[in-house]
């Protein structure tokens, strides 16, 4: 007579699973948090939100900036949802956090170059201004966080519509308007269409006084960890100071903050791929859309990029 076989019990976890599961429920409490504010939070809010004792929150904190969780840029800067994280839910970055993101670049491009610069997306059809830095001294462009832009005569839009699929660019240039707004802008769709193919191919977009007569704007794209174009990086000033001699190293400037963003955005080049034209040669004099909005003054003109 065969003996029956009673149902295995399952094993019941141990202190040092015990121990892991709830290091993993704090974990992620951390994140709930940090993402309840908006993807970034000292540590201070960090214990409030969880009710850690500091001294677990401050571990658990540093556990996730090792695994690429979290991002912090010093010791006395705030926690930040990390790319690793965005790529894990598709969720795109916001405004305010390309802005945040991207001070340090536009403090950077500002200090080495002495011009204005600025940060741009496109949002459906709209490109918007979402952060800047204006030069010192008495003549300057200044350019308003939230100013729209045109596409077809600036150069940051430029920049964020060469690389859309075919039919996503149909579509925007289906809904812009080809307004000339200097004897250099760009009057029709198969015209602006031939520039993003230069534009593609050099890598940056050139503003040569296309939106403001005496203005000119150098844009870069800035990609985030889908590869896709996500923002736009500019330098802008008034043509007496950015001569078409300066445009190599102005671009080059350019070029190293917008590659340095685009990692920060959790963008990893492809082995061999240069996507923001370093290695083209810049092409002065091309017909490109450019930047402010506005002509340059001895007390500082209203404009962007």
């Amino acid at each position: 007579m065969k003996r029956s076989r009673s149902p295995r019990a399952r094993p019941r976890p141990g202190r040092n699973g015990s121990r892991t599961h709830q290091s993993l429920q704090r974990g992620l409490s951390v994140l709930e948090a940090i993402a309840a504010t908006g993807g970034v939070a000292a540590l201070a809010e960090v214990v409030r939100r969880t009710a850690l004792p500091r001294s677990t929150a401050h571990h658990l904190v540093r556990a996730l900036v090792d695994f690429g969780y979290l991002d912090q840029d010093g010791d006395a800067r705030p926690y930040r949802l990390a790319p690793r994280l965005l790529r894990l839910t598709g969720r795109p970055w916001g405004r305010e956090d390309l802005a945040e993101l991207a001070a340090p670049a536009l403090d950077a491009l500002s200090r080495r170059t002495g011009e204005g610069a600025s940060l741009a997306i496109l949002r459906d059809t709209t490109v918007t201004v979402i952060a800047k830095r204006d030069p010192e001294g008495p003549v300057r462009v200044v350019q308003e966080v939230g100013g729209i832009r045109p596409i077809h005569c600036t150069a940051v839009g430029k920049a964020l519509v060469a690389w859309l699929p075919p039919p996503e660019l149909d579509r925007v240039l289906a809904g812009a308007a080809f307004e000339r707004k200097t004897a250099r802008t760009i009057p029709t769709p198969a015209g602006l269409r031939d520039e993003l193919a230069r534009i593609r191919r050099r890598g940056y977009a050139i503003d040569n006084e296309e939106h403001i007569d005496g203005i000119r704007c150098i844009a870069l794209p800035v990609r985030d960890y889908s590869g896709e174009v996500g923002a736009a990086l500019c330098i802008v000033g008034p043509k007496s100071r950015i001569p078409q001699r300066r445009f190599a190293a102005l671009r080059a400037a350019l070029a190293e903050e917008a590659d340095r963003l685009s990692a920060r955005l959790g963008f990893v080049e492809p082995p061999g791929a240069r996507w923001n034209g370093s290695v083209a040669p810049v092409r002065g004099g091309a017909r490109s859309a450019g930047g402010p909005g506005s002509r340059a003054s001895g007390s500082g003109a209203r404009g962007g990029s």
